[in-house]
């Protein structure tokens, strides 16, 4: 379906040329259309501002990881989380007045230009003067989810193990199956009923497992022997508890602390199929708004807010310390040797056995838990993380702030 109309005439987007102004050194590179109103010069001061917050509140370890990993400077890194911060906060308003011919959105480059993918070619300039950069494709994101959704159930009475990665790419508008044998994951896709102008099979040595060894922020033990990781603390009413990795532990499942003093127990776990889970703690233990980082310095979370493909990202484990890359693929399927998950986020951060169910966090902003991945941190390597939304949503929790 194609649509004539033009996007997002209201303040919210056509301001984000001039938020794009107050920051030249981040995006510089789009200029503001001549007709601006009062109402979008406004809206775009109050996003620059609040762009320019979020980038100043970084937290200090993330920000020195982020100069760490990416070889940038402190400054550099700051512009980079006010872009990607503006840009997590236009690409979903775009994606709604788009609708049927969105084709997904991410951030690309130094200065993490914001990218918005359409089949429509009448509705490009529309984006561009919403502060994007436009790019015209073949295939909606419905049809791409569709076709993705198409290889989850397949998983579900097929071994994926030859073809365990698989997820919509928006950067090249397709569905990439990752797999050791080829062959058997075209037969894997082609079995689905996966359309082949869709997917795109790629060689790859990546093994995913579990984590079950790793940890994010502080350690707990399970049953009074298996260690996991604390992932952001939350609330349900009086409550208090956290959320971390489902493959920790099965609902009734007991907990210790870091320090092996009585701590919880299991309220919720799903795994395989998803992989989050939720701790109730006892009145030892007091809910934070900390994560532990670099250097065992406090890093406070902020909220939740969902940072785009592209995007730099950081994860704490006890095992590795903080490390940072960038958001791969949200709503990726990832085969374990215990089953699929689905609906995780691909990212490049490095980990290994010790940081499982441990904290991801984009500039101040909650992203996930660590669920398992390949590779390690002296080499480089790739993890998925289950989105910290979809988690407190499963079991109504409210998150620590």
């Amino acid at each position: 379906m194609r649509h004539s109309r033009g996007i997002a005439t209201g303040a919210a987007l056509a301001a984000t040329a001039l938020a794009l102004t107050a920051l030249p050194s981040i995006a510089g590179a789009v200029t503001p259309p001549p007709t601006d109103t009062p109402a979008k010069t406004a809206a775009g001061t109050a996003l620059t501002a609040e762009a320019l917050r979020a980038a100043e509140e970084m937290p200090a370890g993330a920000l020195k990881a982020m100069q760490r990993d990416f070889g940038i400077t402190a400054e550099q890194a700051r512009e980079r989380v006010a872009s990607e911060y503006r840009a997590g906060k236009i690409a979903p308003v775009l994606a709604k007045d788009l609708a049927g011919d969105f084709a997904g959105a991410w951030t690309t480059g130094d200065t993490s230009t914001l990218v918005v993918a359409t089949t429509d070619p009448a509705q490009a300039p529309a984006i561009t003067e919403a502060g994007a950069r436009a790019k015209v494709v073949e295939h909606t994101m419905g049809e791409l989810e569709a076709a993705k959704a198409r290889l989850d159930r397949a998983a579900e009475k097929n071994s994926t193990t030859a073809a365990p990665v698989w997820y919509v790419d928006v950067r090249t508008n397709s569905v990439v199956v990752h797999a050791s044998d080829t062959a058997k994951a075209r037969a894997f896709a082609e079995a689905a009923g996966a359309d082949s102008d869709l997917v795109r099979v790629v060689k790859s040595a990546e093994k995913p497992r579990p984590l079950y060894d790793l940890r994010g922020g502080d350690a707990y033990y399970i049953n009074g022997s298996g260690r996991c990781s604390v992932g952001f603390a939350v609330t349900k009413g009086s409550q208090q508890g956290f959320v971390t990795a489902g493959h920790c532990g099965r609902t009734g499942s007991s907990t210790t602390g870091y320090n092996r003093a009585a701590q919880g127990t299991f309220q919720g776990s799903s795994f395989p199929g998803n992989d989050y889970a939720w701790v109730a703690t006892n009145s030892n233990w007091t809910a934070t708004p900390y994560v532990k980082g670099s250097g065992g310095a406090n890093v406070t979370v902020a909220g939740s807010t969902q940072a785009t493909v592209g995007a730099s990202i950081c994860r704490s484990g006890s095992t590795t310390g903080w490390h940072c890359g960038t958001i791969q693929q949200h709503n990726t399927s990832v085969t374990y040797p215990e089953g699929t998950i689905t609906g995780v986020t691909r990212t490049s951060v490095c980990a290994e056995p010790g940081d499982s169910g441990g904290s991801y966090i984009s500039g101040n902003q909650a992203q996930g838990v660590t669920s398992g991945g390949s590779g390690n941190c002296r080499t480089g390597g790739t993890t998925y993380h289950q989105p910290v939304n979809e988690i407190l949503s499963a079991y109504g929790l409210t998150l620590k702030r």
